[in-house]
Parts: C-alpha cells; sequence; structure tokens
C-alpha cells in the first residue's frame, strides 16, 4: 500500500474508508494529481478572474460539446445560477432584483418522480432563484401529455435530473421531454452531476448540463455549467446577483479545468480493470459466508462502472444489514457503505474511491464483523430507532 502524508490523525478526524462512492458528505472523492498540481500553483498568484473564467469557458466548450462553459459552487448552485440564468437572460437589472422574480417567467416544470434529495430537496436550489416548482405527474409515473399541460407562457426552463436517487420507471423518457419543452420554447436544464458522460446530454439535445467537478472528474470542489452560450453567459453574469454567494476562486477554476483535461487523457479502461479486481476479491471474500450474498450490478444511470451488492438475511447471518454498515462505520478503521436502500436488506460497496490496498481492508472489516455476530447473540435492532437517532445526531452538530 502507497504511504501517503495523512494530515486526518492531527486533526482528530477518523481515517475513514469510502466504499460508498463520490458522497460530497464523505469529501467526494480523491483529487486526481493535476488538479493538485494546478491548484497548488495558482494559489500564490493574483489572476484577472473574468479572463481565467473565459480560459475555463473554452477547456469546458472543448469537453463537453457545449458552446460554451462556466465553474461555479457545486452542482447545486449551478442548478440555483441556471434556472436564474432561463429567467433574466443578461437583463442585468433583472439579475440585480432576484430571487423577485415579479414580471419574469418564473416556473420550473419538473418530473415529480425527479424531486428528490440530494443531501438538500433538488426543488429547494430552483426555488433558491426564485422560482416556483411545476411538478409534473406523481412520484412514479409522469406521462408526456402530463409535461405538456404544465408548460404555459410562465415556463422559464424544464429541469430533468439524472441520478440513482429519482424514480426509475414510469418517468418521461429525456428524447420526450427535450422534445415537449423545445416544441414550446422552453430550454432544458439537465442535472448530471455524477455522470460520466459529458456531451450527451448536449447531444440529445439539452440546453445546459451541469456537472461536479469533485465526483468522477476528481477536480476540487465545483459545478461545471456547459451548454448554450446565451444561457451560459446569463449563467455567469448571475455572479453580479444572487450567484455572489456561490462563486468560486481562482484555485477552484483552474483545478476544475485541470481535472477536466485529465478526464480526457485518463486510461478509464485501466480504472475499470482495477474497479472490477476489487469487486472479484469481495465476491471471493463473501462466498460461502453464512446469510449473506454478493452480486456485481451495474450503475443505475449507465455510467460504465458496477459495484458489489450485499444482501444480508438476519435470520442465519444474525446481523441485520443496517447494523452490519453500522458496525463497519463505528470500527477501526471506519468503512463507510453506500447504505441509502439497506432497509430493503442490502447496500453497496463502491470501489470508485479506493486507495491501494483498501479493498482487502473492507473485505476483512466486513468478514470480522460478520464472524463477531454468528458469535455472539446477535445484532438485530429496529430500523425506525435507527433513523431516529440519525435524524436527532443531524442536530447535535457541533458537539
Amino acid at each position: 500500500m502507497t504511504t501517503r502524508n495523512d494530515p486526518r490523525p492531527a486533526l482528530g478526524l477518523r481515517p475513514v474508508i469510502n466504499v460508498s462512492g463520490t458522497m460530497t458528505s464523505l469529501g467526494a472523492s480523491i483529487v486526481v494529481p493535476e488538479a493538485r498540481a494546478a491548484v497548488a500553483g495558482i494559489l500564490p498568484e493574483f489572476v484577472e478572474i473574468a479572463n481565467l473564467h473565459r480560459r475555463a469557458s473554452r477547456v469546458i466548450a472543448e469537453a463537453t460539446g457545449g458552446e460554451a462553459g462556466f465553474v461555479t459552487a457545486s452542482c447545486a448552485a449551478g442548478i440555483t445560477l441556471a434556472v436564474a440564468a432561463a429567467m433574466t437572460g443578461s437583463d442585468l437589472a433583472a439579475i440585480e432584483r432576484l430571487p423577485d422574480a415579479a414580471g419574469l417567467r418564473n416556473e420550473v416544470v419538473m418530473l415529480a418522480g425527479h424531486m428528490v434529495d440530494y443531501g438538500a430537496p433538488v426543488e429547494q436550489g430552483v426555488r433558491l432563484a426564485g422560482a416556483k416548482v411545476v411538478p409534473v405527474g406523481q412520484a412514479t409515473s409522469s406521462r408526456i401529455h402530463q409535461l405538456a399541460g404544465v408548460i404555459t407562457e410562465r415556463t422559464a426552463a424544464a429541469l430533468f435530473v439524472v441520478s440513482h436517487h429519482v424514480a426509475s420507471y414510469g418517468m418521461v423518457p429525456f428524447s420526450l421531454f427535450v422534445e415537449a419543452a423545445h416544441a414550446r420554447g422552453v430550454p432544458v436544464i439537465v442535472d448530471a452531476a455524477s455522470e460520466y458522460d459529458l456531451t450527451g446530454f448536449l447531444a440529445a439535445g439539452a440546453d445546459v448540463a451541469i456537472y461536479s467537478a469533485h465526483k468522477f472528474l476528481g477536480g476540487p470542489t465545483a459545478g461545471i455549467v456547459a451548454g448554450r452560450k446565451d444561457l451560459v453567459r446569463a449563467t455567469y453574469l448571475q455572479n453580479r446577483g444572487i450567484g455572489r454567494g456561490m462563486k468560486v476562486g481562482k484555485e477552484s477554476i483552474l483545478g476544475t479545468m485541470a481535472a477536466l483535461e485529465a478526464w480526457a487523457r485518463r486510461d478509464h479502461a485501466a480504472v475499470r480493470r482495477r474497479e472490477r479486481a476489487a469487486l472479484d476479491h469481495w465476491v471471493g471474500a463473501f462466498e460461502g459466508r453464512p446469510g449473506v450474498r454478493a452480486e456485481i450490478v451495474p450503475d443505475p444511470t449507465d455510467n460504465p462502472l458496477d459495484r458489489l451488492q450485499l444482501f444480508v438475511d438476519p435470520a442465519v447471518a444474525r446481523i441485520t444489514a443496517w447494523d452490519l454498515a453500522d458496525s463497519l462505520a463505528a470500527g477501526a478503521p471506519p468503512v463507510i457503505v453506500r447504505d441509502h436502500e439497506v432497509e430493503h436488506g442490502y447496500f453497496f460497496l463502491d470501489p470508485c474511491n479506493l486507495h491501494e490496498g483498501e479493498e482487502f481492508v473492507v473485505g476483512r472489516r466486513i468478514a470480522e464483523e460478520l464472524e463477531a455476530a454468528l458469535g455472539s447473540n446477535g445484532r438485530i435492532t429496529d430500523f425506525a430507532e435507527r433513523t431516529r437517532r440519525r435524524d436527532a445526531a443531524i442536530l447535535d452538530w457541533p458537539d
């Protein structure tokens, strides 16, 4: 295992191993060397930020196939600012008035099944711009006539969310979503925070696509807005209004540029081979263990990656999936799994953020917890109590 200069122990922070994925709550991703070098290089220097943004626009356009691009604080900020841009255009007076949207088209249509929480409600990001969310259909069912029926002269934009959190069936397909919006002259904004495909949504008709720089790209914390030049320009101009609180510094802009350029050079096949080796190791490590079953599954939004789904039968394993996840997080070293569906009796292991050799530590830790459960009276707690405890813990900060 490669030795790293790890600052966490000196700060009193736990040295967690992340098999949850590109999660903001864990720091998102391992920043690539090119982005780290770019950030370190620009930090001591002064630069004309508007010109740096111009340079970043060209890099983003090259990477995404868009006409222009802009770097902001996060994908969530990008949603807010792109919605604002659809309402104000380049009208500086309107930009300064927001979130007062009086006199502007201020409605944003969204599929009800896309109104999810990614750490905050996605529709709140729309409301921050002064816009009103107009849901389409129901949580698990939307139809093209429902989408067409809510688009009016008040509609500023249509927002399409691509995420493992959204409803996985019954939704209007992206191609028909774009067709219906464009038939009424409404621009389409795509939240593609954690997507590998930097070109597909714009090529398929999106007017704006928004990505996280700090997830699969391995850049600093930032959001990337790409697409039509007039809308990207209007998004950039929101820095003179509500975007001022979402601004990024020179290090985030240049680090994002470096991450995008590194992405184009990355040996993605080699990355997949390393990830597959970790998955295969886990399958072998859990084979034959009582009460657990491991299955390699593809990414639900068609990113070119797989995860391990570990099913836990508490009657045999003598531990629930959520208790196993909690024991892993509480142990030494802490292992944080992808547990957002854990009440169904399984969790996922995502290999995309492993440092060298950590897959073996993860396999060993899970085996230890499973053996401990079998050798005891078991650990089977109430899921509702776990939910109550975790919700209460949120309010304990900073204690």
